[in-house]
């Protein structure tokens, strides 16, 4: 997968080339991913291990959705559940770089990350090695050629980036399900989970110089999934279409509560993270701008994205001034996009 871009009207577009080998046949993307599962990152995981095209390296785990220790469970059973047992699953920080008690959002996605299904723990255990450290390990074994789906607090990565100075420079890209650009939060009108889960690491990454799509709320709510998708997904042949009807309903009855849409005809599920992972495989469904984005680390704004759009020549410098930019997503193509979604969760 290309990362050559073009630019038109100010906005970042990819242009689709694709990668190949010596052959001439096209050589899977590597890819590890970050996660908290959680019921969406589920999906997204479940969709990356059906995709030919990806060679997953491994999975690493933090908190957010769930506790790290759960999160690292969650992501193994995902594993055993695609097939996939012998993948490495390497587990992260407890907590956020600062210290002190991680914000767990087990009331969106249930005591066990997955509904309150309680299914039986896996067979298959973590690796030894530390989230931070499998993630510079992998990126100095193949340079240039990992791209990272982080869909949690981004604490794992920020402690990659300290523990080796060329890891920013390494890691093909990263694809971070993160921020609320110009749009309301999830966690209070100011931020958005992810970011606010760790936002000293956020500002990290983001001014790391690492090659960066952010995916945010302004996208990820555009894209949903209505009562009659679930039940098409139920009704499917799809390879795990039962095991997430059955822990999607958890997340559909929050999503009722909190937003207080009692409708039927209204009922919508955000699909935060099986979007992320679709900019992973298809990018050119969207398209980005491309900024310095500084976290908002102190106030009552804590875990606030905000991206200079370059829009002015400032008189003197100010704490964007310096840093590389990132390329945040600012359109969706929002009927492709679910479209693919469903297809790849309906996948016999």
């Amino acid at each position: 997968m290309s990362n050559s871009n073009g630019n038109v009207n100010g906005v970042v577009m990819d242009d689709g080339a694709a990668e190949l080998d010596f052959s001439g046949v096209k050589k899977r993307e590597k890819l590890i991913i970050d996660t908290d599962p959680g019921i969406d990152d589920s999906m997204a995981i479940l969709m990356a291990y059906q995709s030919p095209e990806l060679e997953i390296l491994g999975l690493t785990t933090i908190f957010g959705n769930v506790t790290t220790e759960n999160a690292t469970r969650n992501a193994l059973l995902l594993s055993e559940i695609a097939g996939c047992p012998g993948i490495p699953v390497a587990e992260g920080s407890p907590g956020p770089l600062k210290g002190g008690i991680p914000r767990v959002a087990d009331f969106v996605h249930g005591k066990d990350g997955l509904g309150n299904i309680f299914i039986p723990p896996p067979e298959t255990k973590k690796i030894e090695k530390l989230a931070s450290a499998f993630l510079v390990d992998k990126v100095s074994e193949y340079p240039g050629e990992v791209t990272i789906l982080a869909l949690g607090p981004l604490t794992n990565l920020a402690l990659a980036v300290k523990r080796d100075s060329t890891f920013a420079s390494k890691v093909k890209r990263i694809v971070v399900l993160g921020g609320s650009f110009f749009a309301l939060g999830n966690v209070n009108p100011a931020a958005e989970a992810n970011i606010y889960g760790d936002p000293e690491a956020a500002d990290v990454v983001f001014t790391s110089g690492a090659n960066i799509d952010v995916i945010g709320l302004n996208i990820t709510t555009q894209v949903k999934m209505t009562d009659a998708d679930l039940d098409e997904l139920k009704q499917s042949n799809g390879k795990h279409a039962q095991f997430l009807s059955n822990i999607c309903k958890f997340y559909r009855d929050w999503h009722v509560k909190s937003d207080g849409v009692y409708d039927i005809s209204l009922h919508r599920n955000f699909l935060h993270d099986p979007i992320s992972f679709v900019a992973v495989v298809q990018r050119d469904l969207f398209t980005f701008k491309k900024g310095v984005v500084r976290v908002e680390t102190q106030g009552i704004c804590v875990g606030h994205t905000l991206m200079d759009q370059g829009l002015k020549a400032w008189n003197s410098s100010n704490p964007w001034t310096g840093y590389s930019p990132i390329s945040v997503a600012w359109s969706v193509n929002v009927d492709e996009v679910l479209s693919y979604i469903k297809k790849k969760l309906m996948q016999s």
